[in-house]
């Protein structure tokens, strides 16, 4: 099958297909190897990741002439829209899986760590093991963080998009909450699972190995309460959200959109339940946003940590003062003024 003539058969991309799924699903139908199948539309030696994050005009028309599809259809199949720093974020393949979805299938939203519910059927995405985030999460905790993840999800859209996004940054955002508010330790009593005094002993190591703490943990509990000890940490930055799980990016997402709700009130948390050393990465971190910010975390600060002194020291039973006066009657001296 060669020449400059118009494939016989052409499936129409699906909703929210990506280029390369459908290079795929047409390549297969042809018999055809990737690398074959873009020859006969020829783009020889491209790599359709390539062509699907940036297709030029030329090689948008050379599709066209083999295909019948429109300009706009193919466009709408790349991920042009996206800008260079957001490209980290798309993976290969779907992130998670929507078990409604048919195998050869990709869609654009399934490459993006913000997205957990299948665009076109609704469904619940599932990870590597076959859970959702209701399951892992209970109803109750998806609750309390299904808003906030919604306004997350809108604000990394708009960031990978080069639109507006307010006063604080996605990347300025995941900077503050990857970063280690406290010093590394062993999983505590309640970290740990239950398990006999023997098994105890042969997992030794596991129960005494230093677990990252992160901010993420102050700004989003219920992540803290449901993840695997071994799993909370994230990797620093984007990469947290660009690598993280499927529980990961939920925790990320929701925890953007909330500080975006209250970020001077979240960040005065964070410093307040980090350690010596923490507070001086945290305020690093803080030193991306905008000063105006910083100035009201600055003077909230000293005002929580006024208000926490003195309620330790209103808690603090008072001790009766000792008295220096002399006393007339020492206590050496008894009654029958024998010493």
């Amino acid at each position: 099958m060669t020449g400059e003539r118009r494939l016989p058969v052409v499936f129409p991309p699906e909703t929210d297909e990506r280029l390369s799924s459908w290079v795929a699903r047409m390549a297969s139908f042809y018999a055809m190897t990737v690398p074959e199948f873009l020859a006969e539309l020829g783009l020889s030696g491209r790599d359709p990741f390539d062509l699907e994050w940036r297709l030029s005009d030329g090689e948008g028309a050379l599709i066209v002439a083999r295909t019948g599809l429109t300009v706009e259809a193919i466009q709408a199949m790349t991920f042009q829209e996206f800008t260079p720093d957001a490209r980290m974020m798309i993976t290969r393949k779907d992130r998670h899986h929507c078990p409604l979805c048919p195998d050869d299938v990709h869609r654009k939203s399934l490459a993006l760590p913000w997205v957990f519910r299948c665009p076109v059927h609704g469904a619940d995405l599932q990870d590597a093991t076959g859970a959702t985030l209701p399951e892992m999460l209970g109803d109750a905790r998806m609750a309390a963080l299904a808003t906030h993840a919604k306004a997350g999800s809108v604000i990394l859209n708009a960031w990978a998009r080069g639109a507006g996004q307010g006063i604080l940054g996605a990347p300025e955002m995941l900077a503050v909450l990857t970063a280690r508010h406290r010093r590394a330790s062993p999983p505590s009593l309640a970290e740990q699972p239950r398990m006999s005094l023997q098994t105890r002993r042969d997992y030794h190591e596991f129960l005494t190995m230093p677990i990252l703490r992160q901010a993420l943990t102050v700004v989003v509990p219920e992540y803290d309460l449901v993840a695997p000890v071994l799993a909370k940490p994230v990797r620093p930055g984007l990469y947290g959200l660009a690598q993280g799980s499927l529980l990961q990016g939920f925790a990320l997402t929701a925890g953007i959109g909330r500080l975006v709700e209250d970020p001077v009130a979240l960040a005065i948390a964070v410093l307040l339940a980090s350690d010596t050393d923490g507070q001086g990465r945290v305020q690093d971190a803080l030193r991306s946003w905008p000063l105006s910010l910083r100035r009201r975390i600055s003077a909230r600060l000293w005002r929580a940590k006024r208000d926490e002194r003195d309620r330790r020291i209103a808690q603090t039973p008072t001790r009766r003062r000792q008295s220096h006066e002399y006393r007339r009657v020492q206590s050496h001296e008894y009654r029958s003024r024998i010493s």
